[in-house]
């Protein structure tokens, strides 16, 4: 798919004379987790897949992870610094190209909380999102990161998806609260939308007002929809068992999320709801709906998961940028074990590839 002259989210049109065809950049994650492996096992095992690609990262780590998922009779690896992103487009197949963003020292200690891991971690993120927002790279693909460690870091975001938002709201000169952004996670059989993220449940539930549904019931719509290339069916989870049973277990649904729905409505969107949270994912699964608005981080992300981490892809949406994610984390029990599983990785790139502008298919 290729839209490189077409407006940003923002109006802009790409400067003349950018490349048609652009790499896509892959973070390196938590260096103590198991995002270098999987990252060189998706390099290894998957060569097509993994044309145009390279790692925002460093060296030294990629290559400790390659002897990682190392053996006998598996394949060569080698690993090469690159000086620019453009670089990737002329590399061979199953060779790793790194961008070299951070450079620690010593080696990061695997499977352990780390402020140096953390910070890492967020400087080839910050780098990536930067990149992308220049036009530079078509797509951004985040390996693993702990939140622990960004905290120990002192990075001032919880994960990716915060992150991501502020570098786009300082890229586009406004105020954080004027890019809103959800988190989507997806894979063949389902796709859900969050209403909010990383917040208490508390937090969670206070979120769920009239302006934050209806905003991501229309994120959803447009993001959705432009990768359906249709308007997306949109279903939408209560809050409350039952979805409130007519207000006997509360009033959200009655005060807040139908209205939302409605005004949605209102506005041409195919939404309908609320519906009763334990059985609307089910629905969405028989294809009833394209995609479920979920009120909360677990409510949404649960069912998704339990389909199976090895094919779910976390996509932010309302971002300028494209930036896709495996749906699991840095696994420290098994870093350095060489085995971690690529699939929820290379699937992210499969998503990153169909939604970015100037990857050739």
């Amino acid at each position: 798919m290729s839209r490189a002259a077409s407006p940003s989210r923002d109006g802009a049109v790409p400067p003349p004379g950018r490349p048609e065809r652009r790499p896509i950049a892959i973070t390196l994650g938590d260096p103590a987790g198991i995002g270098p492996e999987i990252i060189a096992k998706a390099f290894r095992d998957a060569p097509g897949l993994m044309r145009d690609c390279f790692v925002a990262g460093d060296l030294a780590t990629l290559r400790r992870a390659v002897r990682f998922i190392g053996g006998p009779g598996r394949a060569e690896l080698p690993v090469a610094l690159i000086g620019a992103a453009a670089e990737a487009l002329q590399m061979p197949p199953r060779c790793l190209p790194v961008l070299q963003i951070a450079a620690p020292a010593a080696p990061v200690p695997l499977g352990q909380v780390s402020a140096l891991a953390g910070r890492i971690a967020a400087d080839c993120v910050t780098w990536a999102a930067r990149a992308a927002l220049r036009g530079e790279v078509a797509a951004l693909v985040t390996a693993p990161l702990h939140k622990e460690a960004l905290a120990a870091a002192g990075v001032p975001f919880p994960g990716h998806t915060e992150l991501l938002q502020a570098e786009a709201a300082a890229f586009l000169g406004r105020p954080v609260a004027e890019v809103p952004v959800r988190m989507m996670l997806a894979n063949d059989e389902l796709r859900t939308v969050l209403v909010s993220i990383h917040v208490s449940l508390r937090e969670a539930i206070e979120a769920v007002t009239f302006d934050n549904v209806l905003q991501t019931l229309r994120i959803t719509h447009e993001s959705v929809g432009t990768a359906l290339q249709r308007p997306p069916r949109i279903g939408v989870a209560g809050l409350n068992p039952h979805a409130g049973e007519g207000g006997l277990f509360g009033r959200e649904e009655i005060d807040t999320i139908l209205p939302a729905v409605r005004a949605a409505q209102a506005d041409g969107l195919a939404v309908s709801g609320p519906f009763a949270p334990d059985t609307i994912f089910m629905r969405a699964r028989r294809g009833e709906f394209d995609v479920v608005v979920a009120m909360y981080h677990d409510q949404g992300l649960i069912p998704v998961k339990y389909l199976g981490v090895e094919q779910g892809v976390n996509v932010t949406l309302g971002l300028p940028l494209v930036r896709t994610s495996p749906d699991h984390g840095t696994a420290f029990d098994i870093a350095g074990t060489g085995r971690a599983d690529a699939s929820s990785l290379l699937e992210a790139i499969r998503m990153a590839r169909r939604l970015g502008a100037g990857v050739s298919e």
